[in-house]
């Protein structure tokens, strides 16, 4: 048994405006919830959620957006034409990635073509997270989705039905700033209380719970979902 990731959660001061701009940037169709829907069955949706309080400091977990389908600089120029804006993190002169961050500054990058890694994935290439080897194991146990990374402390893992990949970068871990704006969703394929209690015996903490979900933390201290329905 394993959970299926069935959405990522995305703080927003403002959800319709911010599904608009991903929606504008991605395609795909945005329902009344402000949730943008996956353009296909091996992805999935992205649902923006109220929240009153600002982001501060760098995202846990960042897009990285592939040039597979479009042009990269086809791609920057149409988010900044939705709101987008340059974003400094760091990035090196010679390196050929734009960094660019939405309406409400949450950065992601828009990788150019020709990037192996990102060979052969969808627009939402991967979601690169900041996070250690061990919880790299850990969401490869959770999800029954095998490591395609594992060198030098970084992984990797893909659903074997292929979409975008997740990886973690290893140390140095970014300080935090709060919760999490943006995180996993999961539904379970079976019993949600045993699925509970699988993900605790590979190393997941539980929180505690709201009206639609089971909150719980991976071995980093990263909150996600169990929902109770689909």
């Amino acid at each position: 048994m394993a959970s299926r990731l069935s959405a990522l959660r995305f703080d927003a001061l403002a959800p319709e405006r911010l599904a608009r701009f991903w929606s504008g940037l991605l395609g795909g169709e945005t329902t009344a919830d402000a949730t943008l829907l996956p353009g296909d069955d091996v992805g999935f949706a992205i649902r923006f959620v109220p929240s009153g309080q600002p982001k501060t400091g760098l995202n846990q977990i960042h897009f990285d957006l592939s040039s597979n389908l479009s042009p990269q600089q086809e791609t920057v120029d149409r988010a900044v034409a939705l709101g987008a804006r340059h974003f400094d993190v760091g990035q090196k002169p010679e390196e050929d990635h734009v960094v660019l961050a939405d309406p409400e500054g949450n950065e992601f990058c828009v990788i150019p073509a020709g990037n192996r890694f990102l060979a052969g994935c969808p627009p939402i290439g991967a979601l690169s997270c900041d996070g250690t080897q061990a919880v790299g194991y850990f969401w490869s146990r959770a999800l029954d989705w095998p490591l395609v990374w594992d060198e030098n402390e970084e992984t990797a893992i893909r659903s074997p039905r292929g979409g975008p990949k997740i990886s973690w970068g290893g140390p140095p871990l970014n300080e935090r700033t709060g919760r999490n704006r943006l995180r996993f969703e999961l539904v379970p394929d079976g019993d949600r209380q045993a699925e509970i209690n699988r993900l605790i015996t590979l190393g997941a903490t539980l929180i505690g719970t709201d009206e639609d979900s089971t909150r719980l933390a991976d071995p980093d201290g990263n909150e996600f979902h169990l929902r109770s329905h689909q």
